[in-house]
C-alpha cells in the first residue's frame, strides 16, 4: 500500500527546518571541538555555534548558500502518477521557500547562467525513490552548497601519484589526500562521505548518501576503525576551521561500499561543509508527517 504523499506545507516545514536548524549530532560535534580548540580555530567554531543558535531561533538559513535539495524518498510505494505528484508538491514547496528567503535561488541554466529565481531547474531538485527493505516511509533532504560540492573528488586505484593501491591503506591515502586538497575550501571542519567501489556515477551518488548518516553512528567491520583513525589523521594536518589553521579539519568520516567491476576500483569522496543541513520527514501511523 502506498504511503500518503507529504503535503506542500509539510514539505515547506521540512525545508525550513533543514535550512535553519542543524542536526543535533552535528551541533554536538562542533561543541566538542570548541572545548578542545583555542586561538583562531576556537573563535571560528564559536561563531559557527552562535550562528547556528541564532538561525534556529529566527528560522533563517544557517548559511547564505542554501545549496541544492537532494531528496531521498523511501518506502512510499508510489506509482508513476504518485511520483509526479510528489515532485510537483516538493517543487511548489521549494518555490515558496525560495520566495521567502529560506532557500536561495540556486538553479541556473547550465550554459547561459540565467536564473529563473524560483530554485527549480532541469535536474533540480534531485529526487530518488526507493521501496525495497523499508520498514517506514521517510523523506530525507540534504541541502548541499556549492563550495563543498566543488571539492568532492574521485580516485581510480591504483593511483601512483599518492601511492594508493587497492587496499585499506590505499583508501586511507585517497581520503586524506581529498581533505588536504580541499584546504578548507569546502567550509571546514567538514564531514566526509565516502564510497568504496561502484562505478563512476554510482560512486558519487552513494558517497553523498553517506552524509545522511549520523556522526554518532559509525560504520561496522573494517571501516569502523578506519573512520576513527582518519578523523585523527586529517585533524593532525593543521588545516583547521575554514582553512585558517589549527583543528579540527573534519568532524567525521562515514564510509560505505558498493560492489565493483573487477577492472575498476574507485574511491569517491563527497565533502560536506560544517553546516551539514540534513533533515527527515517521518510518516506517523496516523498519516501525519513529522520532521525529525
Amino acid at each position: 500500500m502506498s504511503a500518503t504523499i507529504p503535503s506542500v506545507d509539510e514539505f515547506v516545514e521540512l525545508l525550513v527546518v533543514a535550512s535553519s536548524d542543524l542536526p543535533d549530532d552535528v551541533e554536538a560535534a562542533i561543541g566538542r571541538a570548541l572545548l578542545l580548540s583555542g586561538g583562531t580555530a576556537g573563535c571560528i567554531l564559536s561563531e559557527m555555534r552562535d550562528n547556528s543558535e541564532l538561525a534556529r531561533v529566527r528560522r533563517q538559513p544557517v548559511c547564505q548558500d542554501t545549496g541544492i535539495p537532494y531528496v531521498l524518498a523511501t518506502g512510499l510505494g508510489l506509482d508513476s502518477s504518485g511520483r509526479r505528484d510528489f515532485k510537483a508538491r516538493l517543487a511548489e514547496a521549494i518555490r515558496i521557500c525560495t520566495s521567502s528567503g529560506v532557500l536561495r535561488p540556486n538553479a541556473v541554466d547550465a550554459l547561459t547562467g540565467v536564473n529563473p529565481g524560483d530554485g527549480i531547474g532541469e535536474g533540480i531538485p534531485q529526487v530518488h525513490f526507493e521501496d525495497e527493505g523499508c520498514e517506514r516511509a521517510t523523506v530525507d533532504v540534504l541541502l548541499k552548497g556549492g563550495g563543498s560540492e566543488n571539492v568532492g573528488c574521485q580516485y581510480s586505484l591504483p593511483d601512483q601519484s599518492i601511492g594508493a593501491g587497492r587496499d585499506l591503506e590505499g583508501i586511507r591515502r585517497c581520503i586524506i589526500d581529498a581533505a588536504f586538497r580541499a584546504q578548507g575550501l569546502g567550509c571546514s571542519p567538514g564531514i566526509l562521505g565516502v564510497c568504496v567501489g561502484g562505478d563512476r556515477a554510482s560512486g558519487y551518488e552513494f558517497a553523498k548518501r553517506q552524509l545522511f548518516r549520523r556522526l554518532d553512528h559509525p560504520s561496522s567491520g573494517a571501516f569502523a576503525a578506519l573512520e576513527s583513525e582518519l578523523v585523527d589523521q586529517i585533524n593532525s594536518l593543521g588545516i583547521g576551521p575554514m582553512g585558517l589553521g589549527g583543528s579540527p579539519t573534519v568532524l567525521g568520516v562515514r564510509i560505505g561500499s558498493l560492489a565493483r567491476h573487477p577492472a575498476s576500483f574507485f574511491v569517491t569522496v563527497a565533502y560536506g561543509c560544517w553546516a551539514l543541513r540534513r533533515r527527515r520527514l517521518l510518516a506517523s501511523p496516523d498519516g501525519v508527517w513529522v520532521v525529525v
